[in-house]
């Protein structure tokens, strides 16, 4: 095989290692933003010192880690899955775990958000 080629190979698998990396470390990014959010639900109001620092110190290493996947993804993809995951799952907890209610109108924007998040992706935005 000549050596142009692959060094080609070579490329494309560090780009992609980059790439399933950028999706590792958004993942960790919405983890930590879903423990962040559901925390702030039990800080009530900042008022518990406890889940107030498990609040910020969520949010923070949710923007680390979606900071760092930003070197490899495109933000309005990368934002768009952080924010439309983060956004459903917490939906979800709210509703099994809260004792939130889940309507039609819950549902539907609920599955907008995944079909957006769908349409990029499927739009060649990585």
């Amino acid at each position: 095989m000549p050596r142009t080629s692959a060094c080609s190979v070579r490329a494309y698998a560090s780009l992609c290692t980059l790439v399933r990396m950028g999706y590792g470390l958004l993942a960790g990014a919405i983890a930590a933003e879903i423990l962040a959010t559901t925390s702030m639900k039990y800080s009530e109001g900042f008022s518990r010192l406890w889940p107030s620092l498990l609040t910020g110190a969520g949010y923070l290493v949710s923007f680390v880690l979606l900071a760092r996947a930003l070197k490899t993804l495109q933000v309005g993809t990368a934002y768009a899955i952080w924010s439309g995951v983060g956004t459903a799952v917490v939906a979800a907890i709210g509703y099994l775990f809260l004792g939130e209610s889940l309507g039609v109108a819950k549902i539907a924007g609920i599955l907008l958000i995944i079909a957006g998040v769908v349409v990029l992706n499927l739009g060649g935005a990585h």
